[in-house]
């Protein structure tokens, strides 16, 4: 019986070289398949997100299962290629860092008198400040841009809280992040000199003092 099953394995595996030259190296794009990749553990928040919205909308979006793990193990079954990797750029989306120095074609969201935020990946917004979306000056933000627009920007600053600052006009005149941040004035204001409040020596002085002595 052994000896038959492995005859008749043989004879099928014959028949499907016979067939086929050489074994595809990909799959068909057509075909359903399964694509499984690893995000970090503190990002599956944000790939779930709020209510399970997030996940629901990528499923939605591209027809294709998503299931993520506690190790941020997630696995993508889809019916075709397409839907797996319109699925695969969603998560990535969500859950890529933004680092500084990289460029991204986003989509303006809000508009303020200092500046336009900025979309560059799902649920990620950047400031690009008024002084930053042209060579020349502009007046009014209103006046260069409208919601909804797409603008070419450099993240040329991720601050300690997690604040994006963009610059179209680093893309128009090839900039590099180090040259943005030292064309841009102080946030504080203040000059090496000492303080804003002017605060001076001689309160310090007053203080090193010690107590009085009481008058005769």
């Amino acid at each position: 019986a052994l000896a038959q099953a492995k005859e008749g394995r043989s004879f099928i595996l014959d028949h499907m070289l016979s067939t086929i030259e050489q074994p595809r190296s990909e799959l068909n794009s057509n075909a359903p398949r399964m694509t499984r990749l690893t995000i970090a553990v503190d990002k599956i928040g944000a790939l779930i997100g709020p209510g399970g919205k997030n996940i629901r909308g990528i499923i939605e979006a591209t027809g294709a299962s998503v299931d993520v793990d506690n190790d941020g193990s997630v696995t993508i079954g889809s019916s075709d290629g397409a839907s797996a990797e319109e699925a695969i750029k969603m998560i990535e989306g969500l859950t890529k860092e933004v680092v500084t120095g990289e460029r991204y074609t986003g989509k303006v969201t809000r508009i303020e008198n200092f500046g336009a935020f900025v979309e560059i990946l799902p649920g990620k917004d950047g400031l690009v400040h008024v002084s930053e979306l042209d060579t020349k000056r502009v007046e009014s933000v209103e006046s260069v841009l409208k919601i909804g627009d797409e603008l070419d920007v450099l993240v040329y600053e991720v601050d300690r809280m997690g604040r994006v600052n963009l610059s179209h006009r680093a893309i128009l005149e090839d900039s590099s992040p180090e040259e943005v941040v030292a064309r841009r004035p102080s946030p504080s204001g203040r000059s090496s000199g000492g303080s804003r409040d002017g605060g001076d020596r001689r309160g310090g002085r007053d203080r090193d003092r010690g107590p009085r002595r009481p008058r005769d």
